[in-house]
């Protein structure tokens, strides 16, 4: 096998330079520590840990000191004092070698996995890739994509997230802590925080969304999490964290104040947007006299959007907008004089509330329609 090859191969050079120190009382030369370091790397490649081939070099020496050509020979314990301290350093240096090679293996090896992991993750959540050859490359990172999975997204407060943020560390060790390796993946991408989870552990999206907005002291909080609907297969996959990032592009356009999303929830914005043209030919229609009005449409506009928020209840609405009741009065009767559209009478209620979130979505007044 490849470790005990590796393993014979450590073993007889070690006891070899040993022998050639005590002899000599020598240090090791730039080759033989090069030699060294190519086998811990080797060593690290088939899987051996670091303490382990440490264990067997130490081993080996310890066999064979007593015949080491420094040892046997020395005729006065001065002699064997030398000896013994030139192999001592030739140990040490040795080990330390060693311990280079094996720590580098495992860094390219890191660099290597985090590369196919990024694509893999690229290729799932884009829906690239045959879904055959996805579902396959999907195990080597404890997914099975024949189940119905759903995808949390979070999104930072002030800057994106990066892979060897704290904060991603934070959250990863506390769901593996919790749940274990358990068909669960988390992963940066864009700037954004995902965790893809099958439909059996809701728990562990849960237990996300609280860990990206509540991380603790000293890390910085999530804006918001948006969860998507729970889908069967790899496409399903790239359908949930798309609606994930539609829940959270439309809580941005519209600032709802809500810190957890769920798709579901929201479904009522990508019907309203499905037609463009009819929603920004229906807030022209309806809205667009409101641009007549001294400040601009964006005032009365605000006013029936939070009126809408507010359950048409007066005074909370006037608190909200931080105006009074009195002034309030004054911007729905110019809302009902510029418009045609009366919000106590509730189909025109519906049609403005409609149009008012038609226009926050397309950004209107600010952009043209």
């Amino acid at each position: 096998m490849a470790e005990q090859a590796v393993a014979g191969e450590l073993g007889d050079r070690y006891v070899g330079m040993l022998a050639e120190v005590s002899r000599s009382g020598r240090r090791l030369t730039r080759a033989e520590i090069e030699s060294l370091r190519a086998l811990g790397e080797r060593g690290a490649e088939t899987g051996q840990g670091l303490r382990d081939l440490v264990a067997h070099c130490m081993s080996a020496g310890r066999r064979a000191w007593p015949t080491l050509p420094g040892i046997a020979g020395a005729g006065t314990v001065g002699e064997l004092r030398q000896v013994g301290e030139a192999l001592l350093i030739a140990a040490e240096t040795a080990l330390a070698a060693l311990g280079e090679g094996h720590e580098r293996a495992q860094r390219l090896a890191v660099r290597q996995e985090e590369a196919a992991r990024r694509e893999f993750i690229d290729d799932l959540l884009y829906g690239r890739s045959d879904l055959g050859t996805l579902a396959e490359r999907a195990e080597r990172f404890g997914l099975r994509l024949a189940r119905t999975h759903a995808v949390a997204v979070a999104v930072g407060a002030d800057q994106p997230y990066g892979h060897l943020d704290a904060v991603v560390r934070r959250v990863e060790r506390e769901l593996t802590g919790r749940f274990g390796e358990r068909d669960v993946l988390l992963a940066t991408k864009d700037g954004r925080l995902v965790c893809v989870a099958p439909e059996s552990e809701q728990a562990v999206l849960d237990a996300f969304a609280r860990l990206a907005l509540r991380p603790g002291p000293g890390y910085p909080p999530a804006r918001r999490v948006a969860t998507g609907r729970r889908h069967s297969g790899a496409g399903g996959v790239v359908r949930s964290y798309e609606e994930a990032l539609d829940a959270l592009d439309f809580a941005e356009r519209l600032d709802l104040p809500a810190e957890l999303l769920k798709a579901e929830e929201l479904l009522v914005f990508p019907v309203l947007m499905r037609d463009r043209a009819a929603m920004a030919d229906l807030v022209r229609t309806v809205l667009g006299p409101l641009a007549a009005a001294r400040g601009g449409a964006g005032p009365l506009l605000d006013t029936i959007a939070v009126q809408a928020e507010a359950g048409y209840v007066n005074a909370e609405a006037a608190r909200r907008l931080g105006v009074s009741v009195r002034t309030l009065g004054y911007r729905t009767e110019r809302i009902k004089a510029l418009t045609g559209y009366d919000p106590a009478d509730a189909l025109h209620r519906y049609t403005l509330e409609t149009a008012a979130m038609g226009a926050r979505l397309l950004g209107w007044p600010g952009q043209p329609l």
